[in-house]
């Protein structure tokens, strides 16, 4: 009986270590994010407020919309080039002028359910001048039957 309890209790010790570990990470990871959001990056970047939204519950036919409201974080002006969505259900609408730097605007997004049925997600892909990867947007609906 003793010998198990050394090693129960050897068990929970590495795990205890483990995890505070794990937690000391994760806390310099987000000051480390937190920092960065701070900063103005250098040429153009895109930074959304959310990046995801649930449109609800529709009767099909009916068409919701949603407001992408976003901010170029960066020090030079941000310009969509074009937006794509997955499907033509889903129209885009996106600011044809240049966002100058701090400036805030915003990218619409209506999804029309007609003929769709069921839980709809739906990915809107943002081009742009920012370096790197397009940014991606989603939105979800729960189209009932009509």
């Amino acid at each position: 009986m003793y010998k198990w309890g050394k090693k129960i209790k050897f068990v929970i010790m590495r795990y205890l270590i483990l995890l505070a570990v794990n937690l000391i990470a994760v806390g310099s990871f987000a000051q480390k994010q937190e920092a960065r959001a701070d900063t103005v990056a250098e040429g153009p970047a895109m930074s959304f407020e959310v990046t995801q939204a649930d449109l609800g519950d529709l009767r099909q036919g009916e068409k919701a919309g949603y407001l992408f409201r976003f901010t170029n974080t960066g020090n030079q002006p941000l310009i969509i080039q074009n937006v794509i969505s997955t499907c033509g259900c889903t129209v885009p609408q996106w600011p044809k002028k240049p966002v100058m730097p701090g400036e805030k605007a915003v990218l619409k997004v209506v999804f029309d359910s007609a003929g769709k049925i069921g839980r709809q997600n739906k990915i809107i892909t943002v081009r742009s001048n920012v370096p790197g990867p397009d940014k991606k947007l989603r939105i979800s609906a729960m189209v009932l039957p009509p």
